[in-house]
C-alpha cells in the first residue's frame, strides 16, 4: 500500500542558512510517526513546509500526498486536505467558549445566523471523543493546558483531520495530562487517524510511535 505521505528531497533556505537539506520522510497510513532529533534540526520546518507555512516555491523538493503531487500555497490548503498541525503554542482563543474555537472560521449557520444549538451538539460530540467533560460554553481560559491540547485536538477533529500532525505537545503538560494524551493519540490511530510527532521525549516515542524519522543539521 502507498504511504499516505511522501517527501521527498525537501531543502529550505533562509537568508544565510540552510534550514533543509534534501530531506525525504514517508508516513503510512495509520501510523503514529515521530520526528525526533536536537533543536535546530529542522524539525518543526519540515512541518510548517509541509503544512503550506512555507508555501510551495519557497523550498525545493516535492510533495506527495495520497498519491498526488501537493502543492501547499497556505494552511488553509493544507487543511482543506485534511492535514491539521497542532503547534507548540496553541492557536486558541483564552476569551471564547470552548464551541466558538472549535467551529472559529467555520461556523454552523443557518439562515445567515450562528446555529447554536448545532454548534453545541457537536461540540459535545467531539469532546467525548477526546475525553473531556468540560460544558460547551466554559471559557478556553478557565481550562489547564493539557486540557486545551485536548480542544486543539477536537478542533482538528472537527475538520476531518486525516493527518494530525502535534509539535512537542507534551512540553508544557504534566505527567498525567502527557498520560492522557498519549492514550487520546493511540485511540486516534486506531480510529485510522495517521499521525506526526515531533517530539524529544523518547519514552513516549516507544510508547507510540511505529517509525522515526531522525534529522540532525537539516537532513535526514
Amino acid at each position: 500500500m502507498k504511504p499516505l505521505l511522501e517527501m521527498r528531497a525537501i531543502s529550505k533556505t533562509f537568508p544565510g542558512v540552510k534550514a533543509l537539506d534534501q530531506v525525504n520522510l514517508s508516513v503510512a497510513r495509520g501510523e503514529v510517526h515521530a520526528v525526533v532529533g536536537e533543536n535546530g534540526a529542522g524539525k518543526s520546518t519540515l512541518m510548517k513546509v509541509l503544512s503550506g507555512v512555507y508555501p510551495a516555491g519557497s523550498y525545493d523538493g516535492e510533495i506527495l500526498y495520497d498519491g498526488e503531487l501537493a502543492e501547499f500555497r497556505s494552511i488553509r490548503d493544507s487543511e482543506a486536505r485534511g492535514i491539521i498541525i497542532i503547534h507548540q503554542e496553541l492557536a486558541l482563543v483564552p476569551l471564547l467558549s470552548i464551541a466558538e474555537n472549535l467551529f472559529l472560521g467555520n461556523e454552523i449557520s443557518r439562515n445567515g445566523c450562528i446555529d447554536w444549538n448545532e454548534t453545541t451538539q457537536r461540540t459535545r460530540a467531539l469532546l467525548d471523543k477526546v475525553g473531556l467533560s468540560d460544558p460547551p460554553t466554559l471559557a478556553v481560559e478557565k481550562l489547564g493546558v493539557g486540557k486545551q491540547q485536548l480542544v486543539e485536538i477536537a478542533k482538528a477533529l472537527a475538520k476531518d483531520v486525516r493527518l494530525l500532525i502535534l509539535d512537542e505537545p507534551t512540553a508544557s503538560l504534566s505527567e498525567a495530562d502527557s498520560d492522557t494524551l498519549l492514550t487520546l493519540m493511540l485511540e486516534l490511530k486506531a480510529a485510522g487517524v495517521t499521525q506526526i510527532i515531533i517530539s524529544h521525549k523518547l519514552n513516549e516515542i516507544r510508547r507510540v510511535a511505529d517509525s522515526i524519522t531522525v534529522l540532525r543539521d537539516g537532513a535526514t
